[in-house]
């Protein structure tokens, strides 16, 4: 996610904010949220509302009080409570929209998982976060060493460090249930600090990691969406996409999420078709679904033992074979019925505006002006080769008849 005023330079830093990632419009960050009451005075004798958002590290957000009162505005670097000691943030969401959100969330003010904000970040507290933050690489790639060593069978994806720098969250991912305690011993003997293992899905990897989808877009999991619905290959078969695990299979490993986005359009289609595993009875014979085109409203059958020849009919075609099967009354055969393809007319490029012809490239050049240059080029060889060849054009003088001398000879 970008803002509109940042581009990246060469050391991966915003050119345009220069913030790194926290200016006033927060669009830099994941799963970030418009504040489009930011611009506007609240009415007289209002207070503001006490609960501010504010983002840790890769989209994780919570819901704070502000009980001190403190003028907060997106970006700023906040001290809040946490389980032990204290964590250090970035204001992502101020006023009204909060309450909105936390409603949307289902979190209340009044709840135990609201803590409280304790001041604004000093610059003491800023330096032990960034330095924190610098550790979590080399530790992540140490951490993997010694799990693989310990021949575990899970994933450390990501570690975060607490504000304090005082515990150290590692998330994993397994497919099984891993006893880790002897994991957790080696853990904190290597680190020095307080160990704490939290399980994600691999849905929650791939949206903390954040990527590029096949789309070429940014994960919907990183950038807007928070709820992960489970996704079936059933999704794939009701909007006829082939089974292929490497098409349907997103970052995570697991089906798309996106193939959820138009499955209702495609269900609320499919009830005005009749079932594909309904046969067609007709006099001929008896006709099964081969195919069908929710776009186009048609479905193709073939004649048991006759697979190769398909007809194409109609969503209403086929309710009217099959009523009429019920009321036993079949009819002759799929031919009556069959609705011929048509032709896709060309539409020609129209001149409106003023453009050329789309396949002014593709016309063949005339052979007129192919004669013109072969007529051109014939005197210029030959004039090439007299100016080589001083003796050529000229003519060969002809030779003199002996007619006279024969003439002179009689008369002598």
């Amino acid at each position: 996610m970008g803002c509109g005023s940042c581009s990246t330079g060469k050391d991966g830093q915003p050119k345009g904010c220069k913030n790194n990632g926290t200016c006033g419009t927060d669009g830099c960050n994941k799963l970030t949220v418009f504040d489009w009451l930011s611009n506007m005075a609240l009415p007289n004798g209002q207070e503001a509302f006490q609960c501010v958002e504010v983002r840790f590290k890769n989209g994780r957000k919570h819901f704070f009080k502000n009980t001190e009162k403190l003028t907060l505005s997106m970006g700023d670097v906040v001290a809040v409570e946490a389980s032990s000691g204290h964590d250090v943030g970035v204001v992502t969401l101020t006023g009204e929209l909060v309450r909105v959100q936390m409603k949307k969330k289902r979190v209340k003010v009044d709840s135990e998982e609201v803590l409280k904000i304790y001041r604004k970040a000093s610059q003491k507290d800023i330096d032990i976060w960034q330095a924190a933050r610098e550790r979590e690489e080399p530790m992540k790639v140490r951490a993997r060493e010694i799990a693989i060593r310990l021949q575990l069978k899970m994933k450390i994806s990501d570690i975060e460090f607490q504000g304090d720098a005082s515990k150290a969250t590692f998330y994993y991912t397994a497919e099984e249930r891993v006893d880790f305690r002897l994991l957790i011993k080696e853990f904190a003997q290597e680190f020095r600090t307080r160990i704490e293992m939290r399980q994600i899905g691999f849905r929650q990897e791939a949206a903390r990691l954040g990527g590029i989808g096949s789309c070429g877009r940014e994960l919907c999991c990183s950038t807007w969406l928070t709820d992960f619905r489970s996704v079936t290959t059933s999704a794939a078969r009701y909007q006829q996409l082939s089974l292929n695990p490497q098409k349907l299979a997103g970052q995570c490993g697991k089906l798309k999420c996106c193939l959820n986005y138009e499955l209702d359009s495609y269900l609320d289609a499919l009830k005005e078709f009749p079932r594909q595993d309904a046969k067609l009875q007709t006099q001929k014979g008896t006709a099964v679904c081969q195919k069908i085109d929710i776009f186009k409203g048609s479905l193709w059958y073939a004649y048991e033992g006759e697979w190769m020849n398909w007809h194409e009919l109609t969503k209403d075609q086929a309710k009217i074979i099959i009523q009429a099967a019920k009321d036993k009354k079949p009819v002759a055969s799929l031919e009556e019925f069959a609705t011929q393809l048509q032709q896709e007319v060309e539409i020609d490029f129209s001149n409106v505006v003023g453009q050329d012809s789309l396949t002014r490239f593709d016309k063949p050049k005339s052979s007129q002006n192919k004669k013109k240059r072969k007529k051109k080029r014939k005197p210029q060889k030959a004039n090439a080769n007299t100016n080589n060849n001083p003796k050529a054009g000229q003519k060969k003088p002809q030779k003199k008849s002996n007619h006279k001398k024969n003439n002179t000879s009689k008369d002598a």
